[in-house]
C-alpha cells in the first residue's frame, strides 16, 4: 500500500495497561503539559518584557522555550486523548507531522545551543568585540538557521518516505518518533545515507563545536581571576546540562529505534516518556534557577503575587 494514501491510520502499539491506568495517565500527562506550558511561557514572557534580558543569550533561551511549547503541544493533547480511548490510532498525515516536528525541533535545539556557546565564547573571550560580532543581524541569522535549516533538510527525507510502501500499520511507540521507520517494507539505502549525513551535519558537528567552544572558554578563564571563572561557570554550566540531557535522550531514541524488537514494551515506554518530559521541562527549570538575571525576575514575579487574606 502506498504510504501517501491519506486514509491510512497507524496503530500506536507502545501503550501499556491503558485499560487499567488510563485516567491516571491522563491526569499525569495533563499536569505535565500545563507545567511545561506555564514554565516555558513564563520564561518567554519575562525575556519579552524586561529590557535587560534583550540580549542574544536570553533570546536564544526564549527560542528554546518556544521549541518546547511547540513540541509539547503537538504531542501531549494527542496522548491525553489516546489514554482515554479504546484504540490508540493516528492518521498517517498526523503521524508524519509529529515525526517532522520531533526531528526538526531536536536538531534546532542543538543549533540554538551552538549559537549560545558561540555567544558565550565571544562575550568571555572577546568582550571588546562582542557588540560588533553579536549584533541584531547576527542573532536573526542564527535564529533563522536554527529553525529552518533542520526543517528544510528533513523535508528531503520525508519526501523519500512518502514514496515508500508500507508493510505494517503498527508502531512500537506511543507517538510517532523514529519508530515510524519500521512501517516501511524496505529500508531505502539512499534515505539511510541521507539521514546519516543529516545527523552528522545538524547534530554531531554542532555538538563538537559546543564542546570545543567551552573547552576554549575554560582554558582562557582558568588563567583569569576567580570572578571571571565564576561568571563563566554560571553562564556555561546550564548550557552544558541542557546539552547533555538533549544528547543523551536523542541517543536513547536512536538506539531504541534499532533495538525496538528486542526491548520490553515497559522499558520502551519509560525511555520514550523521558524524551517528551525531560527536555521541555528541564530547560525552563535549569535556566530559571541557574541564570541569575532570569531567576531574579522570577522571584520578583512570585513576590508580587500575594496570597489573599
Amino acid at each position: 500500500m502506498d504510504a501517501e494514501f491519506n486514509g491510512t491510520f497507524i496503530t500506536l502499539g507502545g501503550f501499556v495497561d491503558v485499560d487499567k491506568y488510563g485516567y491516571i495517565y491522563f491526569v499525569i500527562l495533563l499536569t505535565l503539559y500545563i507545567i511545561i506550558l506555564c514554565s516555558n511561557c513564563t520564561i518567554i514572557c519575562l525575556i519579552w518584557i524586561h529590557r535587560n534580558l534583550h540580549e542574544p543569550m536570553y533570546i536564544f533561551i526564549a527560542a528554546l522555550s518556544i521549541n518546547s511549547v511547540l513540541f509539547s503541544t503537538v504531542i501531549y493533547p494527542k496522548l491525553c486523548i489516546d489514554v482515554l480511548s479504546q484504540k490508540q490510532t493516528i492518521s498517517y498525515s498526523a503521524c508524519m507531522f509529529q515525526y517532522c516536528i520531533y526531528n526538526s525541533l531536536g536538531p534546532s535545539d542543538v543549533l540554538l545551543l551552538s549559537a549560545m556557546a558561540y555567544d558565550r565564547y565571544v562575550s568571555i573571550c572577546k568582550p571588546l568585540q562582542y557588540p560588533t560580532i553579536m549584533g541584531k543581524r547576527t542573532v536573526i541569522v542564527l535564529l533563522i538557521l536554527a529553525w529552518f535549516l533542520p526543517a528544510s533538510q528533513l523535508a528531503v527525507g520525508v519526501l523519500i518516505m512518502f514514496k515508500q510502501k508500507m508493510c505494517t500499520f503498527t508502531t512500537g511507540g506511543f507517538w510517532c518518533n523514529n519508530s515510524v521507520h519500521r512501517l516501511y517494507c524496505v529500508k531505502s539505502t539512499f534515505l539511510t545515507v541521507y539521514v546519516l549525513i543529516f545527523i552528522i551535519g545538524i547534530v554531531v558537528i554542532p555538538v563538537m563545536f559546543i564542546l570545543f567552544t567551552y573547552i576554549k572558554i575554560f582554558q582562557i578563564t582558568y588563567q583569569s581571576s576567580v570572578e571571571v571563572r565564576k561568571k563563566a561557570i554560571e553562564t556555561c554550566l546550564p548550557h552544558l546540562m541542557v546539552l547533555i540531557c538533549s544528547s543523551s535522550l536523542g541517543a536513547f531514541d536512536a538506539m531504541t529505534d534499532r533495538m525496538e524488537s528486542n526491548l520490553p514494551k515497559s522499558i520502551l515506554l519509560v525511555i520514550t516518556f523521558q524524551i517528551i518530559v525531560f527536555t521541555p521541562l528541564f530547560n525552563p527549570i535549569i535556566y530559571g534557577v541557574k541564570m541569575k538575571d532570569i531567576s531574579k525576575h522570577i522571584k520578583t514575579l512570585f513576590c508580587q503575587v500575594k496570597p489573599l487574606k
